[in-house]
């Protein structure tokens, strides 16, 4: 499901938009493609340092919209870009977490998100 074009854009500097909705409107956190671990073809892994409103989303509804893109990919004539929809959860132990957590030392827990769907928008 994650293609090489999609590694090829996150191996990119970019900014990864987060949208998780529970009982009131969307809310949006951001995050960089460097941060994410990407350890198979559906799951992202993304370091929660801050990320209490997502968390809180997240325990009402467990679906998440990604975007991740960088204008330094190739693509088209301005980049690359995805849209990603799946199901998350945060962890705070477990191989995920230290995995994680030793590229990124900052994190409190790690957003696991199980990717349904993705979509090149770029």
């Amino acid at each position: 499901m994650l293609s090489k074009e999609f590694h090829d854009v996150i191996s990119e500097e970019g900014i990864v938009a987060i949208v998780s909705w529970g009982t009131d409107e969307p809310h949006v956190v951001n995050t960089w493609n460097s941060y994410l671990i990407i350890p198979d073809d559906k799951t992202i892994l993304i370091p929660a340092a801050g990320m209490r409103k997502t968390q809180a989303n997240t325990e009402v509804n467990n679906k998440v919209k990604l975007t991740v893109g960088s204008r330094e990919a190739h693509g088209k004539k301005m980049g690359r870009g995805f849209l990603i929809e799946g199901t998350a959860e945060f962890l705070q132990s477990g191989s995920a977490y230290d995995q994680m957590k030793a590229k990124c030392p900052f994190t409190s827990r790690v957003l696991v998100v199980t990717v349904t769907s993705i979509k090149k928008t770029l």
